[in-house]
């Protein structure tokens, strides 16, 4: 079954179709990244209207290199993402979606943002040797969606079955490393610099003691945790500040020296919440996705943290950790949130979780 999935949920305008809900035979990605830099963050208004002057390019490109791939395939269904995201580049994703739909004759699946990032490591390019790994084989798992919007934590008993059990309470980990390198002045998108700039210095300082950063762990019994563990939530509103304190009183003098430090506290913050689940319930894997889950510290640390606790860590490719459309595609096969008539009809869901 091929199934011809977009994405339009924040800065990237993407397209793409899967076959079986797991082999990529296209993908197709437009960043809006330098119509952003200059402002420090993603702009809602900037992004939507990208979106609409991209999304036509993007279609027809994914739709002539499925043809080339795949000369016989037909389009079986079409998926797009309705929530979370910001609302106006998700309407532009899930209109466009409607009428392709419409115009193929086919079915339209709506798809949940945060699920697919877990879906991420179940994908693989076409003609890549080897199997992929299957989503029910890697259950009962703990699932681990990290990105620029998102840090959640997810009891997966079964595929398709989530229970949110630890989120971040303010700024998601990919947040707070653009927040912090607006600061340090590295520019944007932060993650990716803070990452090169700390393992460079991590290399050429081994064993160099960090500033000890707060690792972000709120107290039991604020209402913000709406009732979850504050073992298994995190807030990073306090790491920011103090990073700030610290340049404020100290300057900026040691930009790797910060970087690595704070990179290190965010790190420890995530593994120290991924490790706590692991020990409540008895799990098979880890399932890691979100464009956070490329930094190589924290790809390094959870590794290690999945083996002490004897379970496989499961994470994407490179080229699925960010936002892309195969994600949607690949989860539309094995978990369709909403499809029919009803996702004609569905609007966004901006704060779907």
């Amino acid at each position: 079954m091929d199934i011809f999935g977009i994405e339009t949920s924040c800065d990237e305008t993407a397209a793409a179709v899967v076959r079986d809900g797991t082999e990529t035979l296209c993908s197709v990605v437009h960043t809006q990244i330098p119509l952003h830099k200059a402002y420090g963050g993603v702009v809602p208004e900037i992004a939507s209207r990208a979106h609409v002057e991209k999304i036509p390019e993007v279609l027809e490109t994914a739709l002539a290199k499925y043809r080339a791939a795949a000369p016989d395939g037909k389009i079986d269904a079409v998926a797009a993402t309705y929530g979370p995201g910001l609302a106006p580049a998700l309407t532009v994703g899930l209109n466009a979606a409607k009428g392709l739909a419409l115009s193929l004759g086919v079915p339209l699946i709506a798809i949940n943002h945060i699920e697919a990032h877990l879906h991420t490591p179940f994908l693989r390019d076409a003609g890549e040797s080897g199997a992929a790994a299957r989503p029910d084989d890697a259950m009962p798992a703990l699932g681990l969606a990290v990105s620029g919007g998102h840090t959640h934590w997810f009891d997966m008993p079964r595929y398709g079955e989530y229970r949110v059990v630890g989120q971040t309470l303010d700024d998601a980990a990919g947040e707070a490393f653009d927040k912090a390198a607006k600061l340090l002045g590295l520019g944007y998108p932060g993650g990716p610099v803070i990452d090169r700039i700390a393992r460079e210095y991590r290399a050429a300082h081994p064993g160099a003691k960090l500033i000890p950063f707060p690792k972000g762990r709120p107290r039991e019994g604020v209402c913000s945790l709406s009732g979850l563990p504050a073992g298994l939530c995190v807030s990073f509103s306090g790491l920011k500040t103090a990073l700030l304190r610290h340049v404020q009183k100290f300057g900026a003098q040691d930009v790797p020296l910060l970087a690595a430090s704070y990179q290190e506290a965010v790190v420890a913050a995530i593994a120290d919440r991924t490790r706590t689940a692991l020990r409540r319930t008895r799990y098979k894997s880890l399932i890691v996705g979100g464009g956070v889950s490329l930094n190589s510290r924290l790809r390094e640390v959870l590794s290690a943290t999945a083996r002490e606790a004897g379970v496989e860590m499961l994470a994407a490719k490179a080229c699925y950790c960010g936002d892309n459309a195969a994600m949607i595609a690949g989860l539309a096969f094995h978990r369709r949130n909403i499809e029919g008539n009803d996702a004609f009809s569905i609007d966004v869901s901006p704060s779907l979780c």
